[in-house]
């Protein structure tokens, strides 16, 4: 499956705040330099999906703060369970 994400790097705090649209908002104290976020992204949704790091793959915007995010297996019903509905 494959996510929307939008990204706030250098945040005091490493969590997920939800959907923003229909994209996952996350914010990691990692700054946006050298992959830095990017690591902590994959860090992040590995840990709250449950599933190896090696399973989750940036397939988009490795440079920018809107990203699609990769994670086989993972399906709709699963992710909703996870972080709620987008637009509810």
């Amino acid at each position: 499956m494959r996510i929307p994400v939008k990204v706030v790097p250098g945040a005091s705090r490493d969590g997920i705040s939800g959907w923003l649209g229909d994209s996952l908002k996350l914010r990691v104290t990692a700054p946006p330099e050298g992959g830095k976020a990017n690591k902590a992204v994959i860090q992040l949704l590995s840990a709250a999906l449950n599933v190896p790091r090696s399973s989750v793959s940036i397939v988009s915007g490795t440079s920018s703060a809107r990203k699609i995010v990769e994670v086989p297996g993972l399906d709709k019903n699963a992710l909703y369970a996870i972080f709620g509905v987008p637009g509810a």
